[in-house]
């Protein structure tokens, strides 16, 4: 049996103003490169999205997921790491995980995202979990994430993200 897995989204297939909106909404900025430029603080190199400071760096071939995930990142890190963000984000195991999970949430914000795309794109794009899939991980082995996200004050009990960078 073959199946058919499309590619990644990429910022070009949304709307601009959506995806400036959420971005907006944490108190963040995303800086819009033109094609084939370089993209500063990317860690995986162009098209992946890139960190400096409180500017997610970024261009129409970026992939969705690859911006979410970044954008988590600045989320979830202090106010200390924020300031001097370049490149790395740094964070802990936990962190990472809480980013994932973030990830998938913010999807839902987008509406022509949602988490079940989204979780196809991080797993056709590499991303690795213990149980096999992000679906797998994301529905049940990830309490560590979610409390974290909950007890840092990002998200509600009922997984709502709440808008804000934590402190």
């Amino acid at each position: 049996m073959t199946t058919d897995i499309s590619p990644c989204l990429k910022l070009n297939d949304l709307r601009n103003t959506t995806v400036e909106s959420l971005i907006r909404r944490h108190g963040l900025s995303m800086n819009l490169l033109p094609d084939l430029s370089p993209i500063p603080g990317s860690y995986w190199g162009p098209p992946e999205a890139g960190l400096l400071y409180y500017t997610i760096q970024a261009r129409k071939d970026t992939p969705v997921h690859s911006l979410l995930h970044e954008l988590a990142h600045v989320i979830c890190m202090d106010e200390t790491r924020r300031r001097h963000l370049n490149t790395d984000a740094q964070g802990t195991e936990i962190e990472e995980c809480a980013v994932c999970y973030l990830q998938v949430l913010l999807a839902d914000e987008l509406p022509e995202v949602g988490r079940d795309r989204l979780m196809c794109d991080m797993d056709s794009w590499g991303y690795s979990f213990r149980l096999g899939t992000t679906r797998l991980w994301f529905t049940h082995d990830a309490d560590d994430a979610r409390s974290w996200l909950i007890s840092h004050g990002l998200i509600n009990e009922q997984e709502t993200p709440l808008f804000r960078l934590r402190t």
